[in-house]
C-alpha cells in the first residue's frame, strides 16, 4: 500500500512561537513536512532551519509562497505583517494558519476574512485555549445541562510580569508593530474562548490602562518607552443573554496559578484552566457544596507539557488533508474576525463611554 501523501508547509517567521509551536507542532504530524521557513534575518532563520532539519530558508515571503512544492503557510510574525502575508499566500493558492489577533485593526481583519473565505482554502487562527482537554470537557458538560442554565462568565488572567525588573520590551510593546497590548494579545484569546464556550457576543464595554515607564529593549539593549496597554477590564453580553467579565493584566498580582475561565449556572459552576496545556484541569462547584472539586480528564491532560500547541497544529494539518475545518474545535478567520470586532468594540467604548454592539 502506498504511503499517504504529505502536506507540505512553509512557515513565515522564525521567532520564539514558531520554534515552540508552529514548526514542532507541524512536524509532530506523520503526514506533514515543513519544507521551508522565511524571515527577514537569514542568519537567524538558518539557525532555526538547521535546528529543525528544514531544507530551505527565504528572506522573501513572496518567494516562499510562490513555491509549487508548498501546500500551506503558517504565519508567526508581528500583527502589523499579517494582512500582507495572508494576501500573498492566498494569491498563490495556499491554505493558511495565522497568529492572533488576525489583523492589525478591524478593517484589515474584515478584508483578510473576505479574501480567505472567497479563496475556498483552509483558514485557521491560533486560538490555543480551544485545544485544552478541560475546555473541551467544560463545553460538553454545559451542553449536557450539568450546571443548569448558564448566566455568567468570568475570566481572570493576570501577573506581575510587566513590572519585574528584568522584564524586557519586545514587538508586543511597540504600537507600530502590535497595534495594542494585552487587549490585542491575550484579549483576542479571551473573546474567542468566551464565544467558543457560550456562543456569539452581542455587546461589550471596557477600558485599558498603561503605566508610563521605560524598560530594556531585548533587541537593542537600550531603554525605551512601553507603548501598549498593560491591563484590560471588559464586560460583555452574549446573544444568549449570558453576561461576563474578562480581566487581563501584566501589572497586577497573579490571581491564581494560571488564567481560568469560569461559567456559572443556576445549578453549579465549572472552572477550566486557560494555558498552552501545561496546566489543564476542570473543576466544579455547586451551591450545596461550594468547594471546587476536580473533574476527570484524559490522562494526557496531566502531562504538564504545552500539549495544546501540538494538538492545534496537528488539527490544522488534518483540516488541510480533509479539505475542511472541524467546526467543533477549529477557529477560522471568521472566528478571528469576531474576536477583532470585540477588540474594536472595547476601544470604541472607551472613546464613546457606552456599550458597543459587536454582533
Amino acid at each position: 500500500m502506498a504511503a499517504a501523501a504529505k502536506i507540505r508547509f512553509g512557515v513565515i517567521g522564525t521567532g520564539a512561537f514558531a520554534q515552540v509551536c508552529h514548526i514542532p507542532g507541524l512536524q509532530s504530524h506523520p503526514q506533514a513536512e515543513v519544507v521551508a521557513v522565511a524571515s527577514r534575518r537569514r542568519d537567524a532563520a538558518a539557525v532555526v532551519a538547521k535546528q529543525f532539519g528544514i531544507r530551505d530558508v527565504h528572506t522573501s515571503v513572496e518567494e516562499l509562497c510562490s513555491r509549487g512544492d508548498i501546500d500551506a503557510i503558517t504565519i508567526a510574525t508581528p500583527n502589523v505583517a499579517h494582512a500582507s502575508q495572508v494576501d500573498t499566500a492566498l494569491r498563490f493558492g495556499k491554505h493558511l494558519f495565522c497568529e492572533k489577533p488576525l489583523g492589525f485593526n478591524l478593517t484589515e481583519a474584515e478584508s483578510m476574512t473576505k479574501a480567505a473565505v472567497a479563496s475556498g482554502k483552509i483558514h485557521q487562527v491560533s486560538f490555543t485555549f480551544r485545544y485544552n482537554y478541560g475546555i473541551a470537557e467544560m463545553r460538553r458538560r454545559i451542553r449536557a445541562g450539568e450546571i443548569g442554565e448558564p448566566f455568567y462568565l468570568r475570566v481572570q488572567y493576570d501577573s506581575w510580569d510587566g513590572l519585574k525588573p528584568d522584564w524586557k520590551i519586545g514587538w508586543r510593546e511597540k504600537e507600530e508593530l502590535a497595534g495594542g497590548g494585552l487587549l490585542f494579545d491575550v484579549g483576542s484569546h479571551l473573546f474567542d474562548i468566551a464565544r467558543y464556550v457560550m456562543g456569539d457576543l452581542q455587546q461589550v464595554i471596557g477600558f485599558t490602562h498603561q503605566i508610563p515607564r521605560q524598560a530594556v529593549d531585548r533587541d537593542t539593549g537600550s531603554k525605551t518607552e512601553v507603548e501598549t496597554d498593560d491591563l484590560a477590564n471588559i464586560w460583555l453580553q452574549h446573544i444568549s443573554g449570558v453576561r461576563g467579565q474578562l480581566f487581563v493584566s501584566r501589572i497586577t498580582p497573579p490571581f491564581a496559578q494560571i488564567g481560568y475561565l469560569e461559567i456559572i449556572g443556576r445549578e453549579g459552576a465549572l472552572k477550566a484552566a486557560l494555558s498552552r496545556g501545561g496546566v489543564d484541569l476542570l473543576k466544579a462547584s455547586r451551591p450545596t457544596s461550594p468547594e471546587w472539586v476536580d473533574l476527570p480528564l484524559p490522562p494526557e491532560a496531566a502531562d504538564k507539557k504545552p500539549h495544546a500547541l501540538g494538538i492545534m497544529m496537528r488539527s490544522f494539518v488534518d483540516s488541510c488533508i480533509r479539505g475542511k475545518t472541524d467546526p467543533e474545535r477549529d477557529a477560522t478567520f471568521e472566528d478571528g474576525l469576531a474576536a477583532q470586532r470585540a477588540i474594536d468594540g472595547v476601544l470604541n467604548s472607551m472613546a464613546e463611554r457606552r456599550w458597543m454592539n459587536v454582533a
